[in-house]
């Protein structure tokens, strides 16, 4: 199953030769671990594929003294890339999936989505909190987080914290929790392991605490429309229980409007083990100071993934999701 199902060929459209790939990718460290990952994933399957990485740095990479959802959140970190796309100067783009938009430019689709490692959010603490837990952390210790979501949900569950945006790499990022600008900090923990620094992982967060962003964990290969060569060529890396997960959560967050920087958590599963039954998707949406959560679980038939996001968006919309994400756009607007 494709992530969203090709298009026919358009009269004109840039199409792969069949037999070399290009692909475009973030240079950060943790975007070139996920990207040799899917080259070396796609050598194995295709021996005589000739691949080629060009890796460039997005705008959220370049602007790092700024909160994240004070500069846009529309394609922060894949503009750059699909315009290679568009252009015809790269085939395919590897985008961690949580970063990739659920509205893609036209002439571009979803065209792969592999398995998903854990999605949790994770504890990281300074060495002087290795005997604390999130919920036991002192009064006033100092969490860093550039996500919106992770501070909106632990503002609720934890308000006797302060909270400090932290930006730059994952290792940047610890660097500054070692030298003890930072209590502690909350990460993916699919991009601690992904690097090598699961060792870091203090903690695993209950989804009773922090629902995980909409696709996190995952990874989003995005092409050109009517691009069958590529779509046949990356189709091995698709993983079918992680995309039914994935689109429902992609059709939640579509449904409300909201981008990668708004206070959206879910977590999805199957009802019945061996990714059997029904699938289950748990939604939230939190006003920044954490004083309003609104939460809610449903659940449906694993063929219609979207239909399930669109519907648990339209009830969390009916519980006043829409009056909090108005408000919290209107506050972290960028300027003119």
């Amino acid at each position: 199953m494709s992530a969203t199902p090709p298009s026919a060929p358009s009269t004109g459209s840039a199409q792969s030769t069949g037999s070399s790939l290009r692909i475009a990718s973030r240079r950060s460290q943790l975007a070139m671990v996920q990207t040799h990952w899917v080259r070396d994933e796609l050598s194995r399957a295709h021996p005589d594929l000739q691949i080629s990485i060009e890796a460039m740095a997005t705008q959220g990479d370049k602007i790092l003294d700024v909160a994240l959802a004070k500069i846009g959140d529309k394609g922060l970190f894949t503009k750059e890339l699909e315009a290679q796309m568009l252009a015809d100067r790269a085939d395919i783009a590897v985008h961690s999936l949580k970063d990739l938009p659920t509205n893609l430019p036209e002439g571009l689709m979803l065209g792969c989505i592999t398995e998903r490692e854990d999605p949790a959010d994770a504890l990281v603490v300074h060495e002087k909190h290795q005997d604390r837990t999130l919920a036991t952390l002192p009064q006033g210790s100092v969490v860093g987080t550039s996500s919106l979501r992770r501070l909106a949900q632990l503002r609720y569950h934890f308000p006797q914290l302060v909270f400090k945006d932290v930006r730059g790499n994952v290792i940047t990022r610890l660097e500054k929790l070692d030298a003890g600008e930072y209590d502690c900090l909350i990460l993916a923990a699919a991009g601690l392991g992904r690097l090598g620094l699961g060792a870091r992982i203090h903690e695993l967060i209950d989804p009773s605490i922090s629902l995980h962003a909409v696709g996190q964990g995952a990874l989003g290969i995005e092409c050109r429309q009517g691009d069958t060569a590529v779509l046949e060529q990356i189709r091995v890396l698709e993983h079918r229980p992680t995309a039914l997960r994935c689109l429902a959560e992609r059709a939640f967050l579509r449904q409300l409007e909201g981008g990668c920087q708004v206070p959206i958590g879910v977590n999805t599963r199957f009802s019945e083990p061996e990714t059997q039954g029904d699938l289950v998707l748990t939604g939230m949406v939190a006003s920044l100071d954490g004083q309003r959560l609104i939460r809610e679980e449903v659940s449906g038939p694993q063929e219609d993934p979207e239909a399930l996001g669109i519907r648990l968006a339209e009830i969390l919309r009916s519980q006043g999701a829409g009056e909090i994400l108005e408000e919290i756009f209107a506050s972290v607007r960028p300027e003119a």
